[in-house]
């Protein structure tokens, strides 16, 4: 063979072998990179069911199972002053009558689990309601009208805290977060107008509470799709209306033009980060920008019929999530932790689409294992520009990355599945990592459901196989080449690789 030739065969095998490696998505890391914090605010605030649930035995079970890994340390729910739970009634004379024997032991069950309250102040007593026929359609007919008398609000508000206080001690409660209603911008609050009223309900329990101890947290305005954050901050601030936090709302299958006001075409994966990025620079340009930003109910996509809440998807959706939203947002509260939740009414089967990681009768769903991996990044972020990883540090010094491979459900039919070489700069050859996984294999009970004929009633037995059918394997072991790792992600996957540096 002529020299020539071997040039030209050589030079084949180089195209070949970049064209090869051009067909892989690479990912450059430097483990000297900048750091920065990264606090965990994606899991210590987790929505629940109204408050009443809370009582019951498997509520508290699955309170325990995100609570240790997931790492929960804030739950929040609806209706602490709904008449279930017989707080306020008034004796023949219209003289108030106070009982808080199912708020100790409401409250006394999530703390003897690890669980404080992020307290949420609603609804209506009904004999202190206004309108007694503003019934909200929800299920369970909370009382949604302004008080009828604000002296008697104000002394149940401040008769409510002073008992926790009492109960818990300062040092206690002045670790939880008291919040005043839930998005009053729409059907759950009947005042009239709707801003103006919800401003005064504001102002007076925001005072009560701080007139019990000035310790106690408190903020607002709890709205849906991230609406009058500018409204309520001038007011507060014009007022001199006590203030800790704002709080809003937002979720991925809201529309463009409710939460952001114009017609732009932002995806459903996109828009929860978008509307905290803009509600974190409204608040920036407050008169109070210093107000940290609480982002009280969210959730990804549902896709309608698809019940993306049930699939493996939530595990790469909450990634992107973390990634985009890291440094705009003190806390997020996915609304829900589990499936005890009857808004409307008890669920049918164990696998309608519910908001929740783990199902009414106990099934672990993927979204549990997708949290409780991302639950095993580190508390330090190292800079990378790669929209589709994070690479963290954990206090052990061990690398934590996660990788995903995010398409939208109702087009994932067609997408694919993907390698990321991982080629790190700064590190010895040849370490060994783990890789752990979620996906369609990796931490779903639902092809063990369809294969049990997908029943409405599993029985223990069953709800016991899909658990342990579903549970994560032990962590794959593998050594790097040199300073490279190849890790294969399917549609919709999530992957967490962990190299304990040498």
């Amino acid at each position: 063979m002529s020299a020539t030739g071997k040039f030209s065969v050589a030079t084949l095998l180089l195209a070949f072998c970049f064209s090869a490696h051009a067909q892989e998505e690479v990912r450059t890391i430097d483990v000297h990179a900048s750091v920065s914090p990264l606090p965990h605010f994606w899991e210590a605030v987790f929505g629940s069911g109204r408050a009443n649930l809370s009582l019951r035995e498997g509520y508290r079970k699955d309170l325990t199972e995100v609570h240790d890994h997931v790492g929960m340390r804030y739950v929040r729910f609806h209706a602490i002053l709904h008449d279930e739970n017989g707080v306020y009634d008034e004796d023949d004379k219209g003289q108030p009558i106070y009982n808080f024997t199912y708020v100790d032991q409401i409250y006394d069950g999530l703390l003897s689990r690890g669980v404080r309250p992020f307290v949420e102040i609603s609804f209506m007593p009904k004999k202190l309601a206004s309108d007694k026929d503003a019934i909200h359609p929800f299920w369970y007919k909370q009382n949604v009208s302004p008080p009828k008398d604000y002296s008697k609000w104000d002394a149940l508000i401040r008769a409510f805290a002073q008992h926790l206080v009492d109960r818990y001690g300062i040092d206690e409660v002045g670790q939880w977060y008291f919040e005043i209603w839930n998005e009053p911008n729409i059907d759950f609050w009947a005042g009239k107008p709707k801003q103006a009223t919800y401003f005064e309900l504001y102002d007076h329990t925001a005072r009560d509470l701080k007139a019990v101890s000035p310790r106690l947290r408190v903020g607002g305005p709890a709205t849906a799709a991230a609406h009058w954050i500018h409204e309520f901050i001038s007011h507060v601030a014009q007022e001199h209306t006590p203030i800790d936090f704002i709080s809003t709302h937002g979720y991925a299958d809201d529309t463009v033009e409710d939460m952001f006001g114009m017609n732009e075409e932002i995806p459903m994966r996109d828009r929860v980060c978008r509307a905290i990025q803009m509600v974190h620079g409204q608040i920036a340009k407050s008169a109070l920008p210093e107000l940290p930003l609480f982002w009280t109910e969210w959730n990804v996509p549902s896709y309608g019929d698809l019940n993306a809440r049930d699939s493996w998807y939530v595990g790469a959706a909450l990634a992107k999530d973390v990634h985009d939203c890291n440094g705009y947002v003190r806390e997020m509260s996915f609304w829900t932790f589990d499936d005890v939740f009857e808004e409307g009414g008890p669920p049918s089967d164990p696998f309608h689409g519910g908001f929740g990681l783990i199902t009414e009768d106990g099934i672990k769903k993927p979204s549990f294992y997708g949290f409780s991996l991302l639950h095993e990044l580190g508390d330090e972020r190292l800079k990378n520009a790669a929209d589709d990883v994070i690479v963290t540090r954990r206090k052990d010094g061990a690398l934590v990355i996660a990788l995903w491979n995010l398409l939208d459900l109702d087009r994932a039919k067609d997408g694919k599945d993907k390698t990321v070489r991982l080629e790190f700069e700064g590190l010895a050859d040849n370490q060994t990592a783990t890789i752990e996984r979620t996906d369609e294999k990796h931490g779903n009970p639902l092809p063990t459901y369809q294969t049990m004929g997908s029943p409405q009633y599993s029985t223990q037995v069953q709800i016991a196989r899909m658990n342990e059918a579903s549970s994560l394997p032990a962590p794959e072991q593998v050594q790097l080449k040199g300073r490279i790792l190849d890790v294969s992600i399917p549609v919709n996957g999530l992957a967490i690789v962990t190299i304990r540096v040498k």
